[in-house]
């Protein structure tokens, strides 16, 4: 019962868990599109930011390229300019002009002219496109620091003339970058078109100057920006969103991340909050089911069991004692004490009659035992001394007639064993001791009827053979058996007289009293059949019958 209380708890819990975990896939899907949104969004501003920057450093450079010192003097009054322009800007490190050919003009950290910058990536690009160029990740000859190369073509009266470079600095623009901010787990990325690192935001020192992870280097050369979940080098599964380098414009690959396990741990706090608040309101649950249960339903079918086993056992004061404070299942005792009490009653009224129906058998029996006697009596003034041999014979049948009557008194009327009848009819014809007959069969009730002609048969046969077979010889013995054969009872009688007898020449009165005993109703099949060795007799009679 406990077990069954229990599954009922968990079972009405089903609704509550099913709605948690569909709220917490709900919750997840929503969480996931807010991040992928969020990340493409910080991505944007970002890359936004960085064009800001190159679209500002173009514009110095090409205000610088207007320059008269710049672009016609040179020299010193060239070196003096540059160096003005980088004091006053902590995002460049260096101007350097170059001619066409790549050799240095001037520079604003006084290096040496002629020096050969024609082997530079940026300067290729800025002298094949004859515009803004960006380089790649670049150490700094003369200063030793991590710079962006950024280049534009220097022009007059509609000739080229030049070049002029600017280095911004990647401490600059790491620290431009880190006053933005990260959202909690959140990452920042920029790299060159080779996939260089040149800004990373948290741990530069880990990570600026190496290359991109192998899944992030096909992003760099995508159409267009977008968002993606990956594993980071450090381990850690993130949401990104990526700008890739695109154009000359925007010549550069910049993704913004947000670690997974940080994105959705305000789902998993709750999460956590609905499994534990579902968890203790189960348990609270399955305590105060097993205490109501125990209490309105467990202990009252107990107790009921209990008073019924009492009951059947032969307690008749066995009760419930349960009342309408046990719910549903007091009332239910309360029925079945009614009950008992009502077949406590039943069983007073049915004794008491029983007592009556018993007291009027016996009286029954007691007056046909005196009228068996009147009957006898009138029959010896009837028959007179010279009939006496008749009038033994209608005493015998008329006691064994009383005799089946004793058998029935005992059964209530209703039935008697067999047995007990045939050793009734045959007790005038046999001692206790007595072996000359053998009786063989198992128990089998008779109804009433069957009682009382069995008990006359069986007295005929025995009075023919005292007279006449095997009980008329000293060696003489009978076997009596009879079988029940499920539709009604095989009976037998064999005699072995231990001489030779012979057919009688006539059919007496008993030989006529035996194939009539019994009612048509009964179905009976009576065979005489005189042997050398003795009478064979058997019968069958049906029990079927309604009295």
């Amino acid at each position: 019962m406990k077990g069954r209380l229990i599954a009922v708890v968990l079972t009405a819990l089903l609704p509550a868990v099913a709605m948690l975990g569909y709220n917490e896939f709900l919750s997840r899907q929503q969480r996931r599109l807010e991040i992928h949104r969020v990340a493409a969004q910080t991505t944007r501003q970002t890359a936004s930011e960085v064009e800001h920057i190159l679209d500002g450093t173009r514009n110095l450079l090409a205000a610088v390229s207007v320059i008269p010192a710049v672009v016609d003097e040179g020299g010193q009054p060239c070196i003096d300019g540059l160096k003005r322009i980088v004091d006053r800007m902590a995002s460049i490190n260096s101007v350097i002009v170059l001619d066409t050919n790549g050799k240095l003009v001037c520079d604003s950290n006084g290096r040496e002219k002629g020096t050969d910058f024609s082997d530079r990536p940026y300067f290729a690009a800025a002298r094949a496109g004859g515009a803004f160029a960006v380089g790649g990740y670049t150490i700094s000859r003369p200063s030793g620091l991590k710079v962006l190369p950024v280049a534009i073509a220097m022009e007059k009266d509609g000739v080229l003339r030049g070049f002029i470079v600017a280095g911004i600095r990647l401490d600059w623009l790491q620290g431009r970058i880190e006053e933005r901010g990260l959202l909690p787990g959140g990452t920042v990325t920029i790299a060159d078109r080779d996939g260089i690192i040149l800004v990373r935001n948290p741990h530069p020192e880990a990570f600026v100057g190496t290359r991109l992870i192998d899944d992030s280097m096909p992003l760099v050369r995508e159409r267009s920006a977008g968002t993606r979940e990956m594993t980071g080098r450090d381990g850690v599964a993130r949401i990104i969103g990526y700008e890739p380098a695109l154009s000359d414009a925007m010549p550069l690959f910049v993704a913004a991340g947000i670690a997974k396990e940080e994105g959705f741990a305000s789902i998993d706090q709750a999460s956590i909050a609905g499994v534990a608040i579902i968890a203790v309101g189960a348990l609270l649950a399955i305590a105060a089911a097993l205490l109501v249960g125990n209490r309105f339903l467990i202990r009252p079918i107990a107790q009921i069991v209990d008073t019924l086993e009492r009951w059947r056992a032969g307690d008749e004061t066995a009760r419930t004692r349960l009342r309408g404070r046990h719910g549903e299942i007091g009332l239910v005792g309360a029925t079945i004490d009614s009950m008992l009490e009502e077949l406590d009653e039943r069983r007073r009224v049915a004794a008491a009659a029983e007592t009556a129906r018993n007291l009027l058998v016996r009286e029954l029996s007691h007056r046909v035992k005196n009228t068996f006697s009147v009957v006898q009596a009138i029959a010896r003034q009837t028959f007179g001394r010279r009939d006496a041999a008749e009038y033994e014979s209608f005493s015998q049948r008329l006691g064994a007639l009383a005799g089946a009557y004793d058998i029935l008194v005992s059964g209530q009327w209703q039935s008697g064993d067999i047995r007990e009848v045939v050793v009734r009819a045959l007790r005038p014809h046999r001692n206790d001791n007595d072996d000359h007959i053998a009786l063989h069969g198992d128990p089998c009730r008779l109804p009433a009827q069957a009682v009382l002609s069995l008990s006359l048969v069986v007295h005929e046969l025995a009075t023919n053979a005292t007279k006449y077979g095997a009980l008329s010889h000293p060696d003489g013995r009978i076997d009596v058996t009879w079988r029940h054969d499920g539709a009604g009872v095989a009976f037998s009688w064999i005699e072995h007289c231990g001489k030779p007898l012979t057919s009688p020449a006539r059919q007496g009165f008993g030989s006529r009293l035996i194939r009539s005993a019994f009612p048509g109703e009964y179905a009976p099949e009576a065979k005489s059949v005189f042997e050398p060795t003795g009478l064979v007799f058997t019968l069958h009679f049906r029990l079927d019958v309604a009295e």
